[in-house]
């Protein structure tokens, strides 16, 4: 979802839409050949393709709160089953310590002397006041046990209960995300919507990549290895599929969630946001891509592409363009980084 469509210098990418303004106005009072109303239509694209980048930041920013969040959520559930089972084992000890304190108070309730008196059977007696003594000991363990189980469940308790209050946070961060991306993009269509249907039907044109009719020649490129073949085979096959920001796939991507999704098939975990991803692996200089590299963009590294050779990458560009291929110096490159 990157603002790639050349409106700018690759190097200006951090330029607002002003410098573009100036430079149109520039160039159309020196040759006297832009009309009037083509600055206003220009500064309208420029700040389309400027929404487009801060909506993928944001993008890549939820992303990573939705990833904590999903994390948390496993967690929280497995501390409640684990505080469900240690519950139901204090339960269980408390039950079987309430039976020997019976026992031990219907069994010596009496003076042991004056119960000696009294039995029928002083041996019997004899027998049970040592069983007794067992029976205490028994007890003693049981309490210890029961008071660390108790502390065990205190403490459960309490990282369970942290758990929860930064999931709650994490939720809250993933709303805010996702309130700034939607607002972008609504501004974007809004701004597309207002441009004259020509220049609307040209902007979406160039978007969806409908002017190339050939696909790269990828013949020449040479696969390093097996893994980067998978990865590269996964991304191939995502070819035409709608971006979709905050989805990884199958059926849309955005930047990361395709880099994350194919090299998946290749048996290789990545992180989930493009920043992430960025030191998920080794990074090499740009002069020595290959493919199955990752080519990271920007300098906030908010836009990932698979290099496939030939001075191409497979990305998810932006809302409206699909998964395509794009020329590797599509946008300033930060860095290049090999699973």
């Amino acid at each position: 979802m990157g603002s790639h469509r050349r409106l700018a210098p690759s190097s200006g990418f951090n330029r607002g839409a002003g410098t573009a303004i100036c430079v149109l106005s520039a160039a159309a009072a020196a040759l006297g050949a832009v009309p009037a109303s083509a600055a206003p239509h220009a500064d309208a694209r420029a700040e389309v393709d400027r929404l487009y980048q801060q909506a993928e930041e944001a993008t890549q920013a939820y992303d990573k709160a939705d990833e904590r969040a999903g994390a948390l959520r496993r967690e929280v559930n497995e501390s409640q089953d684990r505080i469900a089972r240690q519950q139901q084992r204090i339960n269980t000890m408390r039950e079987a310590l309430g039976s020997l304190a019976g026992a031990q108070y219907r069994s010596g309730g009496l003076d042991p002397t004056v119960a000696l008196l009294f039995s029928d059977d002083p041996q019997d007696y004899l027998d049970r006041a040592s069983l007794l003594d067992r029976v205490d000991a028994r007890q003693a363990a049981q309490l210890r046990r029961l008071r660390t189980a108790m502390r065990e469940l205190a403490q459960e308790r309490t990282e369970a209960a942290g758990n929860l209050a930064e999931l709650e946070k994490s939720r809250k961060a993933v709303a805010s995300h996702k309130a700034v991306v939607e607002h972008k993009l609504a501004k974007a269509r809004r701004l597309l919507n207002a441009m004259p249907v020509a220049d609307r039907v040209a902007f979406e044109h160039a978007s969806r990549g409908d002017d190339r009719a050939d696909l790269p020649d990828l013949s020449g490129a040479v696969v390093p290895d097996a893994r980067a073949a998978a990865a590269i085979a996964a991304a191939r096959s995502a070819l035409g599929k709608p971006y979709v920001w905050g989805a990884s796939g199958p059926s849309g991507f955005d930047c990361s969630g395709l880099m994350q999704w194919s090299y998946a098939h290749a048996g290789i975990h990545l992180p989930r946001t493009s920043q992430e991803q960025r030191y998920a692996g080794h990074q090499v200089p740009l002069s020595q891509v290959q493919p199955g590299d990752l080519v990271v963009y920007r300098s906030d590294a908010s836009h990932v592409g698979m290099y496939v050779g030939n001075g191409q990458v497979i990305h998810a560009p932006y809302p409206g363009a699909p998964v395509r291929y794009d020329p590797v110096g599509m946008m300033p490159v930060s860095s290049v980084t090999r699973p």
